[in-house]
């Protein structure tokens, strides 16, 4: 007779595969609370003391820690002197395995939680049975999802066994479960010992969704979700409409939404190709959305927008006018979602922009390079003009400083080289990603004149220092009478001394924002 072992903290479904093992002569071990759930469904079921004749101990800490079990795991079918063995110490195959863990990362996810609460829910017994039953999948069927109890159950009973590749396929299935588990375990500790960057680094995530397809369409994609991911983040946002995210979306729409939580007052960020194309604030969501529509109001068509205020009727019907492909936005009314909605393939997030603390969610940005992984801490810091230093002997207005203070906000998201021209309500020009930095003040410098006849009210921030004074001359040139930039270079006096030639002022942050 054939013998399965049951040990699970989801039960879910548990009774349909029990039933189904009894209904095919599959003997069933069982532990603890499952035991007693099974029974009371009136399923037979052997205690595992019966099995390894040793009792339960240590708070249940130990129970399946046994060679009965673990020797009816891994003995092999074929090999004469396992055989031998296991039955000179009366220890019988064990053909299936079906364990699910201690819920660990539900208990360390509710609030004051204890580190003796947290190590509590580590479950020893059961990821060396998945292990086991893995490693030996030649002859043991090892089941870790309730989502692969149909499959079992369907080979079971038309072959009174599961396929080989059936086995294979789920060994490797729980190999995976209790490295993520491990990995959840590690970064529990992680963050217990406050070690952000190990000497191993271990990191786990939850396949969401399939991807149409990836960057461009001959690559194939999937979304994957950090287990503690925070509610605000956009892996965790709803959908309320429209068609499925698409790899560049998704990359699109975070950017947008990083962005737009910079500010504290009404804000709207247009987002194209992971760059700014237009951002208002105001003193709601609609001034705000039609600052930054006004920004570059031809970029913005098909374009990514997030708002950090609710989206209003009078708002959803500007938006309802021109294409755009993703709206996302802390709640919309029901009206505007109405309005909204008449578009079929507009996307409609809602996203909460504030959320309790999550000590446990990742604030290290990884990004993949051939061979290898860069690991750094997501730049993260906020605008502080209280630590700025006024270099120039010109100082700026306070009109002139809430300028500087928002574009800079802005140029922080922006490819480097990144310059951003702004007066302290919208950008008026943006050049992004080129390979000198006079080369992105040209670019801000057209944009803003195609729309401004007077740039004296503008206001030009960098993401970086400027290597020499053509950037100040060039500004000037046009008009531009504060600048704002980390300083840093070795010929920051040059840029200095030629501010104050001009008569403009500048200011230095002491802090660089590259975005690569």
């Amino acid at each position: 007779m054939k013998r399965a072992l049951i040990s699970v903290s989801d039960k879910q479904h548990i009774e349909t595969l029990g039933k189904a093992f009894v209904a095919n002569g599959v003997e069933i071990i069982s532990t603890g609370g499952t035991q007693t759930y099974l029974r009371e469904l009136g399923i037979p079921t052997i205690g595992i003391e019966e099995v390894t004749h040793f009792p339960e101990m240590l708070d249940g800490r130990v129970k399946t820690l046994h060679p009965a079990i673990h020797g009816g795991l891994l003995g092999k079918r074929d090999n004469l002197d396992h055989e031998k063995i296991l039955k000179q110490h009366h220890i019988q195959w064990i053909d299936f395995v079906c364990v699910n863990l201690y819920p660990f990362k539900e208990t360390v996810t509710q609030p004051n939680i204890s580190t003796e609460e947290a190590i509590e829910q580590i479950d020893i017994g059961g990821p060396s049975m998945l292990r086991s039953g893995a490693k030996n999948f030649q002859d043991v069927t090892v089941i870790c999802d309730p989502r692969d109890y149909e499959k079992v159950i369907e080979e079971l009973t038309a072959y009174n066994d599961t396929k080989l590749e059936t086995r294979k396929r789920l060994a490797y299935k729980a190999f995976q479960h209790t490295a993520s588990y491990d990995a959840l375990i590690s970064r529990y500790f992680q963050v217990q010992l406050n070690e952000q960057f190990p000497d191993k680094l271990t990191v786990t995530y939850d396949k969401k969704e399939t991807l149409r397809y990836g960057e461009n369409s001959q690559q194939q994609a999937s979304l994957y979700e950090e287990p503690f991911a925070d509610s605000s983040q956009l892996v965790k946002a709803t959908q309320l409409h429209g068609k499925s995210l698409s790899y560049n979306n998704l990359k699109d729409a975070n950017a947008a939404l990083t962005m737009v939580k910079e500010f504290n007052k009404p804000a709207v960020v247009a987002v194209k190709h992971m760059n700014p194309c237009g951002v208002g604030i105001g003193k709601d969501g609609y001034e705000a959305y039609r600052r930054a529509y006004e920004a570059d109001s031809t970029s913005i068509f098909g374009g990514i927008i997030a708002c950090n205020q609710e989206i209003d009727v009078k708002t959803a019907e500007d938006m309802h006018s021109i294409f755009l492909e993703i709206i996302l936005a802390p709640s919309f009314s029901n009206e505007a979602l109405e309005i909204l909605k008449q578009k079929k393939n507009i996307r409609l997030i809602q996203v909460p922009l504030e959320t309790e603390e999550n000590q446990l969610a990742n604030d290290l940005e990884l990004v993949s390079i051939d061979g290898g992984l860069l690991v750094q801490e997501k730049d993260q810091g906020s605008v502080d003009v209280t630590d700025w230093q006024i270099v120039t002997e010109k100082k700026p207005t306070s009109t002139q400083l809430q300028a500087l203070e928002f574009g800079f906000k802005v140029v922080k998201h922006v490819k480097s080289n990144a310059i951003v021209l702004t007066t302290d309500k919208q950008t008026v020009g943006i050049g992004a990603g080129q390979m000198n930095r006079i080369g992105s003040v040209k670019i801000a410098v057209s944009q803003a004149e195609e729309q401004l006849t007077d740039l004296s009210q503008v206001v030009l921030a960098s993401d970086a220092f400027f290597p020499m004074d053509d950037c100040v001359s060039y500004a000037a040139a046009h008009g531009i009478q504060a600048i704002v930039q980390p300083g840093g270079s070795l010929k920051d006096q040059e840029s200095i001394d030629k501010a104050n030639e001009l008569g403009i002022t500048m200011v230095f942050t002491g802090q660089r924002h590259f975005r690569h």
